[in-house]
């Protein structure tokens, strides 16, 4: 499959900047403009920008496992801001925040590199899939599915879109429909990294959160 060109296409980073910029929108929706429902349709791009990106990394990555290490270390540091803005509460379990997703699903993309066929590939999926709803993870479930699509996909943009597309589509809750544009800068991955901002990618998550907070607290005591 012939590949975007690098100098028309999005690469990694820019791919990251639009889905934090969604994703930006989408929890200040949430957090502050409850009623404001067109800003939730156009978070709806930030995760499967993500899922595509965690695919892609888990296959470019030297080491995946720091890779799943990182990830799970963000998760447990993001998860009181994501209580706090979603929940109201420091620490509480009815809901995981998105970096135990993506955690849980590159533990499956590190398991499947050990399986020689299909058969035990599916069985993985399965259980990784079981674990985030056990866990409760944002997106549960169908989050899991969604990376293993991209990786099933992967190497072919025209079905990875149209198998995203479908996802979105299928997806239970009206507004995720939303979410098959994002299947448009996916499709102009050029392949490239771009800019090396890491560790501003992760921090990201768990700031913005506790900006949101602080911002919806400062609203209700006025």
């Amino acid at each position: 499959m012939r590949n975007i060109d690098r100098k028309t296409g999005l690469s990694s980073f820019q791919l990251k900047c639009i889905a934090i910029l969604s994703m930006l929108i989408d929890h200040t929706g949430a957090v502050i403009f409850p009623s404001e429902i067109w800003l939730r349709c156009i978070g709806r791009l930030a995760f499967p920008i993500f899922c595509f990106l965690i695919v892609e990394g888990s296959c470019y990555t030297h080491d995946i496992r720091r890779y799943l290490i990182r990830l799970g270390l963000f998760a447990m540091i993001s998860e009181i801001p994501y209580d706090l803005a979603f929940n109201g509460d420091v620490l509480e379990f009815t809901s995981q925040n998105v970096f135990f997703t993506l955690f849980f699903g590159v533990g499956m993309l590190m398991t499947m590199r050990y399986c020689r066929n299909w058969p035990e590939k599916v069985v993985i999926l399965l259980i990784s899939m079981w674990i985030s709803v056990v866990f409760k993870c944002d997106y549960s479930y169908r989050g899991i599915l969604l990376i293993f699509v991209f990786y099933v996909f992967r190497g072919n943009r025209a079905l990875t879109a149209a198998a995203g597309a479908l996802w979105n589509v299928l997806y239970q809750g009206c507004i995720q429909i939303y979410g098959i544009w994002a299947m448009i800068p996916i499709t102009l991955y050029n392949g490239e990294e771009g800019k090396k901002m890491k560790a501003f990618f992760y921090l990201f998550y768990p700031v913005h959160l506790l900006v949101l907070c602080l911002i919806r607290f400062w609203i209700l005591w006025e």
